[in-house]
């Protein structure tokens, strides 16, 4: 049974302006929040077993830390990533999710993207519905492909 979490969209913007918002941490502070979360800190190691650390802030002062690893990465096609793990693949204490990004030309121009997360449990995809996934990777999505499309 899968406990799956996905958005898929036909974005404006280049596959190469997208993989650029997603590998370069000062393009990722701009648009992986929904506002009126912003990313406060953002540093990653982009190689499998390489670390991340995304640290989210919230409008009334909410701050929440997100360390973690690279499973995957296929420049310009896939991104695979989680908090089950830290750098050079260390088991974290709990868990969430493993994350994605997939990557494709899209037909008439613009890219194919696929974003997703992949759950251990039903509750746990139950649990991150609730926290409200479709709107805020949705919204996150519109930010990524508004600053991506003013890339030069």
């Amino acid at each position: 049974m899968s406990h799956d979490l996905r958005i898929e969209r036909t974005l404006k913007a280049s596959r190469k302006a997208i993989w650029r918002c997603w590998t370069e941490t000062d393009l990722l502070k701009q648009w992986f929040c929904p506002k009126p979360w912003g990313v406060e800190h953002a540093e990653f190691d982009l190689r499998p077993g390489g670390h991340s650390m995304v640290v989210m802030k919230g409008p009334n002062g909410e701050r929440f830390e997100n360390p973690g690893c690279w499973l995957e990465v296929v420049p310009m096609e896939r991104l695979t990533f989680t908090d089950a793990f830290t750098a050079g693949f260390v088991p974290t204490d709990k868990p969430f999710m493993v994350g994605y990004v997939e990557l494709a030309d899209a037909p008439g121009g613009g890219t194919k993207y696929v974003a997703g997360a992949r759950h251990w449990t039903e509750e746990a995809r139950k649990q991150h519905e609730a926290m409200g996934f479709h709107e805020g990777w949705g919204k996150a999505t519109e930010q990524l492909e508004e600053l991506a499309l003013g890339l030069r």
